[in-house]
């Protein structure tokens, strides 16, 4: 403690200043009550009375920080009243000669005298010098301590390990063998998820969609104070790569590589993402359409094609829900149609979507062959993803050595923009091969969704939400339905799965009986087949060559095969109005005089 030096004099007033670097080291540790009892301590010893004591818990390379502030107001107030400002070490002050020789300057205009009980604050050269070089090597501590915990941060990002503020879905947990490390923060981990794949598969068309998922659940944090998030903030989560369980840091030079956390989604999953969000935008699902009309927006106008609006009428005594179409000029236009038609007719429509027991089983069926054999092909496609990641990394090898030989810098980060897709694409087949032969669910598991929809849309439509009823509008058809206000629902475009699940013509497998489905007619000709035997049509019929010395051939009149087989050729009757006629050996026109004969044996 420095004593030689007793500026003030006893009983002046005094303020005292502490800080430190974070609002984490406020909660964690006790340095600014350390600081403040010193402080005290040193006021005691030269005499002074502590009237006000001023706190920050941010970076000393700062000099606008809210308590110095505050502290220069009162200074100011009381000019007239010279306050000394006691601090615990110069380092408190600032930690950096700029800030440090602005905040000294501040302090002294607004009748403040500085002091503490490390340092000798003086106005000689000297203790300038001093005051200077402790200010300069505090700003050095401070630019090293940077460094070092900046290199720290870099070397585990290069181990796969997140080392920055844990993302939303995230938190921090210590796990034997790697320190902090992040894992699942649910529910909102299992909301970000289906938010993600969502977004990915196409259930919503648009980020702004995404938001809204997201605005609707109660358990995920929001931005602004009317429980929205911003539109930025949905970009921010879905570009991040740690979503996908990777690690990737461009400003510290580390490149994409896998992390040690457990990802969301997918990798390939997140590589949708990226080409759904560099590709056209859509337009998204219209705000205004709510619970009151499910199917506002989907269903067309059949005279305009213009999609429907929707609305509540005010009647006598209540309101009334009506469709109707808000084109003008159109001939419908205004046109009220009451909800519980409309929408009548369309339930309709879904539940003869449900397709029959044994077409449902069918699909199971092929569902589970299907499953069985790509189960069985696996092992051939493990062998052909490494093959392809040998590739990839032979590739990468070529341009490696490529950038080495390459002197222009357009060259060279054209290169290096090849590596960095070729490290994304091994990546990606790397994950594909992991997962071969491992599949995430049983058959059951995978496919319960997708049954339960196929087997009876309307059930999900009838018992579900908002948000799965505009999910089963656009699954179960390809495009939006035109209604008549005189004919009603046009024949809609059904999803590629429902029309096979509306079946076969399966007809029944018996003889159609001549006359029965169709009278003969000049134009319509009845072919009767009777099976005979040559050895029976032989004696009858010598004009079809089937008789005679040398029937049957020598090699079969032992009854081999070759006779055997003849036996059983058959004989087709001749009808009136036909040209030819076959005798399963031989086609015979009628105009020959074999086929005359064989007509007139036939007729007797």
């Amino acid at each position: 403690m420095n004593t030689d030096r007793i500026s003030p004099e006893p009983g002046t007033r005094a303020v005292v200043y502490c800080r430190v670097s974070s609002s984490k080291q406020t909660k964690q540790g006790d340095g600014l009550g350390s600081q403040e009892t010193r402080c005290r301590e040193y006021a005691k010893f030269k005499g002074f009375e502590v009237v006000r004591v001023f706190t920050d818990d941010m970076s000393g390379s700062l000099a606008a920080r809210p308590g110095m502030q505050a502290m220069l107001t009162f200074l100011r107030k009381h000019r007239k009243d010279p306050h000394v400002v006691i601090i615990d070490d110069i380092s408190r002050l600032a930690r950096g000669l700029d800030a440090h020789l602005k905040l000294r300057a501040e302090i002294g205009g607004a009748g403040g005298i500085l002091q503490s009980p490390s340092i000798e604050f003086g106005e000689d050269s000297d203790s300038l010098l001093v005051e200077n070089l402790l200010a300069s090597v505090s700003q050095h501590q401070r630019q090293k301590n940077g460094e070092q915990t900046v290199n720290r941060m870099r070397a585990r990002t290069l181990n796969g390990y997140w080392v920055f503020q844990a993302p939303v879905g995230y938190r921090y947990e210590r796990a034997s063998g790697h320190g902090k490390i992040l894992v699942r923060d649910e529910p909102q981990a299992s909301i970000l998820q289906e938010a993600l794949e969502g977004y990915a598969s196409g259930r919503f068309a648009a980020q702004v969609e995404v938001k809204r998922f997201l605005e609707r659940q109660p358990a995920f944090p929001k931005d602004l104070p009317n429980g929205e998030i911003r539109n930025q903030r949905v970009t921010d989560i879905l570009t991040r790569v740690v979503y996908a369980g990777y690690i990737e840091a461009p400003n510290w030079n580390v490149s994409l590589r896998k992390g040690h956390h457990e990802g969301l989604i997918s990798f390939e999953t997140f590589q949708r993402i990226q080409e759904r969000l560099k590709g056209n935008a859509k337009a998204p699902a219209r705000k205004d359409i709510r619970e009151d009309f499910p199917l506002r927006g989907f269903v067309l106008c059949q005279d305009c094609g213009k999609p429907l609006t929707a609305c509540w009428s005010q009647g006598k005594s209540q309101k009334y829900p009506y469709y109707l179409c808000p084109t003008k000029g159109c001939v419908s236009y205004r046109k009220s149609i009451p909800r519980d038609r409309l929408e009548g007719e369309f339930e309709e429509l879904l539940q003869r979507l449900e397709p029959s027991t044994n077409m449902f089983q069918l699909a199971k069926a092929m569902f589970k062959r299907a499953w069985d054999m790509r189960l069985a092909q696996l092992a051939g496609t493990a062998q052909s993803l490494k093959g392809e990641v040998t590739r990839i990394e032979k590739q990468i090898e070529q341009l490696l050595d490529r950038i080495v030989d390459a002197s222009t810098p357009s060259v060279v980060r054209a290169y290096e923009q090849r590596i960095s897709k070729l490290e994304q694409e091994k990546i990606l087949t790397q994950e594909r091969m992991s997962n071969v032969g491992q599949p995430r669910h049983t058959l059951e598991e995978s496919f319960e969704h997708a049954l339960s929809f196929l087997s009876s849309p309307w059930n999900i439509w009838k018992n579900a939400g908002f948000a799965w009823k505009r999910t089963v509008l656009r699954l179960a058809f390809d495009a939006p339905v035109s209604y008549s206000r005189n004919q009603g629902l046009r024949t809609p475009e059904i999803a590629i799965p429902f029309k096979v699940l509306a079946g076969f013509p399966m007809p029944k497998c018996e003889m159609a009986r001549r006359g029965r489905f169709e009278l003969p007619t000049p134009r319509f000709v009845v072919w009767c087949s009777i099976q005979l035997s040559y050895r029976r049509l032989a004696p009858a019929f010598p004009a079809l060559g089937c008789a005679g010395p040398g029937w049957p051939p020598s090699g079969d009149r032992g009854g081999g095969p070759a006779a055997r087989n003849r036996q059983l050729l058959p004989f087709t009757a001749p009808c009136k109005g036909l040209r030819t006629f076959s005798t399963g050996r031989r086609t015979i026109s009628r105009g020959t005089p074999k086929g005359r004969a064989a007509l007139s044996q036939w007729d007797s």
